[in-house]
């Protein structure tokens, strides 16, 4: 049997938030609660919104709040090699093909709509012969995109149950590598949560969609898949989504009003694993811990926090 193995990968584009602390502390619990292994890895794959400084502050932050880990935090931005290695592979087995759409183009097309900056790419670069590409790629470098199957994947979520998504048409062709070189978060995810023998993924509901083109990407590259946990996400009292954007509530504002234990002991009660809004340090919340006390709808933070 495998170490119990779990993870907190954020992506350090601005100030942790109190979402952020939240999943980093469920996943936290989880993997203590079972004498397990937690690790650090910053998703940094996106070089220019990722200065390093931020990173620090993340390591600073989760150092402040008493998180431990138990490897050298792990920078993606550090790994293009072994992404470059896995992508090979991939255009080896005929999975990959260059992509030349700009984001223009792309937000243009009459095509299903994904969210605000997303529409499942209509193929328009899948059947380019290799002189066709050659040809474009004289004036623009060209993105990497995964062809991916009519093919329906589903997967237990540990909060959620049973999800199943259809690759070609909730999906469609994901991109591996960006135009500019840097990788792509589908790939760069999923080679680092194999070769750190991650067992465990615990992360925000948002991004639910992601799984089945990872567990896609999983099995093309002979890796295993780990268990998956959506947590749901945090709002305020009002009920509206934190974002990284709220300056009072990333932690510069709250650590000038709240130690760590208040706001871990505010999270917990949010989350449904305390009763009542007190101060808990992590080690006071491993033995509660238990997923099937933790709330399936959106998780509503204390008034008192708002103050």
């Amino acid at each position: 049997m495998p170490i119990p193995t779990g993870r907190f990968a954020p992506t350090p584009s601005g100030r942790l938030h109190l979402g952020n602390i939240l999943c980093a502390m469920l996943a936290y619990l989880s993997a203590r609660s079972q004498a397990g292994r937690f690790l650090l890895r910053i998703e940094d794959v996106d070089i220019p919104r990722c200065p390093r400084r931020l990173a620090q502050q993340a390591i600073d932050d989760l150092t402040w709040l008493g998180f431990t880990w138990d490897e050298e935090p792990l920078y993606q931005s550090d790994r293009s090699d072994i992404y470059r290695a896995a992508l090979h592979r991939l255009a080896e087995g005929g999975h990959t093909y260059p992509c030349f759409c700009t984001r223009a183009q792309l937000m243009s097309l009459a095509a299903p709509n994904l969210g605000d900056t997303q529409v499942i790419y209509q193929r328009t670069c899948a059947n380019l012969t290799p002189e066709e590409a050659a040809q474009r790629a004289l004036t623009r470098a060209p993105a990497t995109r995964l062809r991916v199957p009519d093919e329906d994947i589903s997967f237990t979520d540990g909060l959620f149950g049973i999800q199943t998504e259809n690759l070609e048409r909730d999906c469609g062709d994901f991109i591996l590598r960006r135009s500019d070189g840097l990788y792509g978060y589908q790939l760069a995810v999923v080679v680092d949560d194999a070769l750190q023998g991650v067992t465990e993924v615990v992360r925000g509901r948002d991004i639910l969609s992601a799984t089945p083109r990872q567990l896609y990407l999983q099995r093309l590259l002979g890796y295993g898949a780990p268990e998956y946990v959506h947590i749901p996400l945090l709002v305020d009292h009002h009920g509206r989504r934190l974002a990284k954007r709220d300056k009072d509530l990333d932690l510069t504002a709250l650590a000038q009003r709240f130690t760590p234990a208040d706001i871990l002991g505010m999270l917990a009660f949010s989350a449904g694993l305390i009763e009542e809004v007190r101060p808990s340090t992590l080690e006071q919340l491993i033995p509660l811990f238990d997923w099937q006390k933790v709330k399936r709808d959106d998780l509503r933070l204390p008034e008192c926090i708002m103050a």
